[in-house]
């Protein structure tokens, strides 16, 4: 994101970056292992017996495809020489060859879809991506060098976004750096509007931090407070209600306890006795709640409710649920069942 403003900061014009920009001062880092570039995406229209479908289209680079991941049913992307030959071709989601080619399923590629009054021949066709993934999503992919792409706008500000991978994740901080210098090389007179704009902000972002931001404020660190009093107070009912289950249930047992102690369990034999059977608990709470939300993601992904949808199990986050679980059911469980085994036969007994 590009923001200019005037040194009194009361004239300003904030967007995305131009494809001349993004090609020079983005495309040109050494660092990264590859720099996809791509517009957001726009609108056209394409007709099949008289009925109009509306589009998402998107202009790319040819290193587009090497940094998402999209899978390609038919075909395959674009290449540079199409690109600069700007050959007529383009990749399209299987559920526009759906819509569009009613022998679809026998193969599409070297065939045509008309878009706009223009004829595009299909090289590939890939799945979907749901529309929940802004600098993904399209119903048709194009080279940037086709018409309407507006490529060759000159100045800073345009409607291209730039995705850079890095080789490892520690290449972030280099990668970074590397963008920053680039930066100061701008020339003021290519974004300083002929002396309207006095001070140039560019934020190369990760995908998370920009989503974060995207709620209109820059200051994360109010919104992951908010986000965690969110969590907490979704979180924080199970929990009331997991301890009140786990104290009941050991209250329920005193007697019990007062009889193995009678027999001489010791307290440390009676504290063990819980912790297993909390452990065991969760694990049997862990593998139910896995099983049931693979039940709910694969309806969900095959429902249609949510086009493109790829819902799935996040290991991490769930390895950390069930580990918060345990942890809140170990406290609630072995502590009371801790000061039971203290309590002398005859009250645990009467208890």
């Amino acid at each position: 994101m590009l923001t200019r403003t005037d040194s009194a900061g009361t004239t300003m014009s904030s967007g995305p970056g131009s494809f001349q920009f993004m090609n020079q001062y983005v495309k040109a880092l050494k660092t990264p292992e590859v720099v996809g570039l791509c517009s957001n995406f726009g609108f056209s229209n394409t007709y099949v017996n008289g009925n109009k479908i509306k589009l998402n289209t998107k202009f790319t680079n040819s290193d587009f495809w090497k940094v998402t991941d999209f899978d390609f049913l038919e075909g395959k992307p674009y290449n540079d020489q199409q690109i600069n030959n700007r050959d007529y071709v383009a990749v399209i989601t299987d559920g526009l060859r759906d819509q569009y080619f009613e022998d679809g399923d026998h193969g599409v590629v070297g065939k045509y879809i008309e878009v706009e009054s223009i004829n595009y021949r299909v090289i590939g066709v890939v799945r979907g991506s749901p529309a929940t993934r802004l600098y993904t999503y399209s119903d048709i992919y194009f080279p940037y060098t086709l018409p309407k792409s507006n490529y060759e706008d000159k100045g800073v500000n345009g409607s291209y976004v730039a995705m850079i991978l890095g080789k490892k994740k520690a290449d972030l901080k280099a990668i970074q750096s590397e963008f920053d210098h680039m930066i100061t090389q701008l020339p003021p007179s290519l974004w300083n509007d002929g002396g309207r704009f006095s001070v140039l902000k560019v934020n190369a972002e990760t995908f998370f931090d920009h989503a974060i931001q995207s709620f209109g404020s820059r200051k994360t660190t109010q919104l992951y407070t908010i986000f965690g009093l969110v969590l907490v107070m979704i979180i924080g009912l199970p929990t009331v209600n997991l301890v009140n289950v786990n104290v009941s249930r050991i209250l329920e047992r005193a007697s019990e306890i007062g009889v193995r102690k009678s027999f001489g369990a010791p307290a440390r034999a009676l504290l063990w006795q819980f912790v297993i059977e909390n452990v065991f608990i969760t694990l049997i709470g862990g593998v139910l709640a896995l099983v049931l939300s693979l039940i709910i993601i694969e309806m969900i992904n095959s429902s249609g409710w949510i086009a493109y949808a790829d819902l799935a199990i996040n290991p991490t986050v769930f390895l950390i649920s069930v580990g918060v679980c345990f942890l809140f059911g170990l406290l609630s469980g072995v502590i009371p069942a801790y000061r039971m085994s203290k309590l002398k036969i005859v009250e645990a007994l009467k208890s």
